[in-house]
């Protein structure tokens, strides 16, 4: 039975790039070794990070000025290391989320955080709109996408002091405008690689501006300095992610993916507002994301949530259930989600939807 995968990360990567990770396992670029017990100083290892990062500048249009760093740790590191490294006396954030309150409560060890929104009181499900942002803050801390609750910030802002954004769910799923950020990072395991890889795009001339002293490996510019390889890096999940960058570029680049995803999130989003057993968690449509779209059953209906999931699982579908805190239904359709998965699901809902009388 073909599985059509809905997990909301780890989650499914391109066929081309799990075919060439699994090859490399055995045998990686002739050398007999396989790519787990590789030197990471080894010239073939070194061609895979160079081309990694100069494919990754290529597909996001990154400008002059910006580096790509590929670390450990997850974006639950970078919490801490982007107020470790730029948070002086006062930072902002935008409350959009579970990430992004603990973005915020991390940075609170640095400085003054001042929350300038938060849709928490309404169970995180708007992006908050029309808040000041200070104009003395170091800079302001915003959460692309939220994978528990299903809304996404489709745009890049425009404001007067470095912006930072953990993209960790929405990265290449659209064109972004690399100058209007500082920082730009995020955990791997949704768009990009296996869990272990952390990405960072970051403005080198944002650094050197606090006064603390910043421990060595929790400073940009040891990484910057280093080649993403002061220390060894995540081997493994860097291969995967350049394979999943060779067949991003392959098909369409971010517009391409960006054009799939609006098709994908609008047919999904089109049957939860026909089927009358199901509703969006997020009633603003220009707030929804097409990254992790989240839906419950009607109320009349909520004895039907359990045996949905087992006649969606019995479909081959995987990874439906909502998040323990919102309950429900979560699909995840990002850039590998085939539309032909989502098209499964929506005849499912159909199906369902007619045995119920």
């Amino acid at each position: 039975m073909k599985k059509h995968n809905f997990y909301a990360g780890p989650s499914i990567l391109p066929d081309f790039t799990v075919k060439n990770t699994a090859e490399a396992v055995i045998n990686f670029a002739g050398t007999g070794l396989s790519i787990l017990e590789i030197s990471h100083r080894s010239k073939e290892f070194e061609a895979v990070i160079n081309e990694a990062q100069s494919l990754f500048k290529e597909i996001l249009s990154i400008p002059e000025g910006y580096h790509v760093l590929f670390l450990g740790g997850g974006a639950s590191t970078q919490f801490a290391m982007v107020p470790f490294n730029l948070l002086n006396k006062k930072a902002a954030y935008l409350n959009t989320g579970v990430w992004a309150g603990k973005a915020m409560k991390e940075a609170q060890g640095f400085g003054e955080v001042v929350e300038v929104a938060s849709s928490k009181a309404s169970t995180y499900n708007y992006i908050p709109k029309g808040y000041s942002i200070p104009s003395d803050a170091d800079y302001f801390h915003i959460t692309t996408n939220n994978t528990i609750y299903g809304t996404e910030i489709r745009e890049d802002l425009d404001i007067n002091i470095p912006l930072v954004a953990d993209m960790s769910s929405d990265i290449f799923s659209r064109p972004v405008d690399v100058s209007k950020y500082a920082i730009i990072y995020g955990g791997a395991q949704k768009n990009l690689a296996p869990a272990g890889l952390t990405f960072v795009v970051i403005r080198e001339d944002i650094l050197g501006k606090v006064e603390r002293h910043i421990p060595t490996m929790f400073n940009y510019k040891t990484h910057i300095d280093g080649g993403s390889m002061f220390n060894t890096p995540p081997v493994l999940p860097i291969f995967a992610a350049l394979q999943t960058l060779k067949w991003l570029k392959e098909n369409g680049g971010v517009l391409g993916a960006q054009k799939r995803n609006i098709a994908k999130a609008g047919l999904l989003y089109q049957e939860i507002e026909r089927n009358k057993l199901f509703k969006s968690t997020i009633p603003n449509v220009a707030d929804r994301s097409l990254m992790n779209v989240c839906f419950v059953m009607n109320e009349e209906f909520m004895a039907h949530e359990k045996p949905f999931l087992d006649f969606v699982t019995a479909k081959g579908m995987v990874g439906l259930k909502g998040h323990r805190s919102v309950g429900g239904f979560r699909a995840s359709l990002y850039n590998a989600l085939p539309i032909e998965s989502v098209e499964a699901l929506v005849k499912a809902m159909q199906d369902f939807e007619k045995s119920i009388k």
